[in-house]
């Protein structure tokens, strides 16, 4: 009875499921643009059955590797439920016998060599700039954040990391030759209305139509992370008809225009999805042309600076119809910013209106921007202290964006013009390979295991060298604590979304459960993407979804071994001398005892060949004297090791050939 539900054992008195866990669930399913701000989640399952079927695909069908990840869980479930018996009083031992403890080095900012200023006009204001900045340092006493932004700008892509005291914190990819689909804005045109789907096919330039269900086409509320803020005269405004789903029909006959953005890109068989909610986002200020609703977000804890914001955002003059949303990146900003950042994007507004205007249906009239434009937009905030770019294109063209809204931002931007890679002197370089590997040891001596699938990634917690007390509840305490921290760094190096269970050291009080909990409710604070997590579950499981933005890093780095289909791991040596004895006993049986002298060779990886001339050599032997045929092998270094060749002598026909991906 320890376990004994709060309400009994009878089947009408269990508890409901957690709504947030089961909508947060349902959103991290489906990739959405970065700015989703409307709440579709109520409808996202209708959404989803509905263009499965209109992709020929059946309505219930799961994302590719959903399957394999239910069966993970599956698996692990049954694994928990064997042990749970013995778990109440049996935990895993942690490892005292460990090295000194490591450590570590205090953190030295790398220093850049200023370019010397050309003329008296420049080397006065870098002499003045100079002395503006020691005049700042003194009045303020503002304790620097250490907090720097690296961008590596090639021709093939550009990297942007976030570094706090020299530790990779966020990392961004982009391939320069990728489209930037989803954030853009397309004048389609409606093909072909389905009522029974509840959805229209949208014509915009692709070979698939675009998916836009008529949840997407009605106007809705904002999700929970805004709060709605009233605005004068907003209430006469809220007087007007709302459009329903029966009005769609009328409005977007087949063949009329309509304006839609890209919430999702296309993926397999189904054609992109994309909504009528439009969202332009600036620096301060997200931009709603198609909502009258206004808000600000609730990742602004300061009750007085939220009280501040809603005053300005009162006294915004907008255009009629439109709306705004206060971004996190606003808090603490003059009112000035706010206004400058509003008229540059109904600036920008009106020139996709003018787009719209003179180009023709199924065409581009607004385009994400990329990633070095995007980076000033959501990651130049006040605690950064420098921006270091190694490209002189791009390190103009950021002071020049930076200018438009922050003229005295604009010197964070440095230029990197150093022979050695900038990702290598800043230290990134080795993060990187060590981020990215399936076990990530902690500092202490401990480490994590994550193993990433499509729909599913499993995380777990191992003590491994943990240097500890004899005291074993504040050691594995200490472990789970320091995993929590770099988990929560993980998930946003990698971009890993959908759904995660983190399998934590098991500990018996329930005050250190709690502990492990908040820290991670802690560190996700600060990730950009949606997430929602449950405690610990009584079979020790944390539990949590993360919205996907776009797919992880691991994807677009990274293709599947073409030799071992991404399983990670690649045959032993006593299961290719078998396959290659099956291969030869096929080949053997079918040719007739009355021919002449059969020859056979063999080309195979040189440790495949070791095993056959030492533990198999008897069988080989004997197979020659069964079949009356001679069996020749010969080592060849460049065959991967599953992969071999058998050839009849006599012809020169090459009979058999596995393992090669040419």
């Amino acid at each position: 009875m320890r376990f004994r539900p709060r309400g009994g054992f009878h089947q009408q008195q269990q508890q409901q499921p957690d709504r947030g866990a089961s909508e947060a669930r349902a959103e991290v399913t489906g990739q959405k643009a970065p700015e989703s701000l409307f709440d579709r989640r109520r409808h996202e399952q209708e959404i989803e059955r509905a263009q499965n079927i209109a992709a020929g695909l059946p309505p219930d069908a799961k994302p590719e590797g959903a399957e394999d990840s239910q069966e993970q869980q599956q698996h692990q479930g049954q694994g928990q439920q064997r042990h749970q018996h013995g778990r109440r009083r049996q935990y895993r031992e942690p490892h005292l016998d460990t090295p000194a403890e490591v450590k570590e080095d205090e953190y030295q900012p790398v220093e850049l060599k200023d370019k010397p200023p050309t003329g008296i006009v420049e080397s006065i204001k870098h002499a003045a700039n100079k002395v503006i900045k020691h005049v700042h340092r003194l009045i303020r006493k503002r304790v620097p954040s250490e907090k720097e932004v690296i961008i590596n700008a090639e021709s093939l892509e550009t990297r942007v990391a976030v570094i706090e005291k020299g530790v990779l914190e966020e990392f961004t990819i982009e391939r320069t030759g990728e489209e930037r689909l989803v954030g853009s804005i397309f004048k389609g045109k409606v093909r072909n209305l389905e009522d029974g789907l509840k959805a229209a096919f949208v014509d915009i330039g692709f070979e698939k139509n675009a998916f836009l269900h008529y949840w997407d086409i009605v106007p809705t509320s904002f999700d929970s992370g805004v709060e709605v803020v009233e605005r004068e005269g907003q209430k006469r405004r809220n007087d007007r008809p709302r459009i329903t789903q029966r009005d769609i029909p009328r409005l977007y006959p087949p063949g009329s225009d309509i304006i839609v953005q890209v919430t999702k890109g296309p993926i397999g068989t189904k054609g992109p999805r994309v909504t009528t909610n439009i969202v332009i986002p600036g620096r301060f200020l997200v931009l709603l042309p198609n909502s009258d609703q206004s808000g600000i977000s609730r990742k602004i804890e300061n009750q007085e600076e939220r009280q501040r914001l809603k005053k300005i955002l009162r006294e915004f003059n907008l255009p009629e119809g439109m709306g705004v949303i206060m971004r996190t990146a606003g808090e603490g900003q003059k009112k000035a910013f706010f206004i400058r950042d509003l008229a540059m994007l109904i600036e920008q507004w009106n020139e996709i209106q003018a787009n719209i205007k003179k180009q023709p249906s199924a065409t581009c009239v607004f385009q994400e921007p990329d990633l070095i434009e995007r980076a000033v937009r959501d990651f130049l905030t006040e605690d950064v202290e420098r921006i270091v770019v190694d490209s002189s294109q791009a390190h103009q063209r950021m002071r020049e964006i930076i200018s438009k809204f922050s003229p005295r931002s604009a010197d964070k931007v440095k230029l990197y013009a150093d022979h050695q890679p900038v990702f290598d002197r800043f230290n990134i370089t080795k993060q990187l390979e060590a981020a990215f590997s399936r076990q990530v040891h902690l500092k202490s001596g401990g480490y994590i295991v994550i193993d990433e699938t499509e729909a599913l990634v499993a995380i777990d917690v191992n003590t491994g060298r943990h240097k500890g007390s004899k005291d074993q509840e504040s050691t594995i305490l200490k472990v789970n604590v320091e995993a929590a921290e770099e988990i929560c760094r993980q998930l946003r190096l990698r971009n890993m979304g959908g759904l995660i269970v983190l399998d934590f050291i098991d500990m018996k009080q329930r005050r250190d459960q709690q502990q492990v909990y908040q820290r991670i409710k802690e560190g996700l604070r600060r990730d950009k993407a949606k997430t929602h997590v449950l405690p610990i579950s009584q079979l020790g499981l944390m539990e949590m979804t993360r919205q996907r933005h776009s797919e992880s890093v691991r994807s677009a780095v990274y293709d599947d071994c073409p030799y071992c289909k991404g399983r990670g791991k690649v045959k032993s040596t006593e299961t290719m001398s078998v396959e290659i004895q099956r291969k030869l006993n096929e080949i053997l049986k079918k040719r007739s005892r009355d021919e002449s002298d059969f020859q056979l060779r063999i080309a195979v990886h040189p440790t495949v060949l070791e095993r056959l001339r030492t533990e198999d050599e008897k069988l080989i032997i004997e197979m020659e004297k069964r079949y009356f045929g001679k069996l020749s092998f010969r080592p060849e270094p460049t065959f991967h090791a599953e992969q071999f060749k058998i050839v009849n002598v006599a012809t020169n026909e090459e009979l058999v050939s596995v393992g090669d991906t040419k």
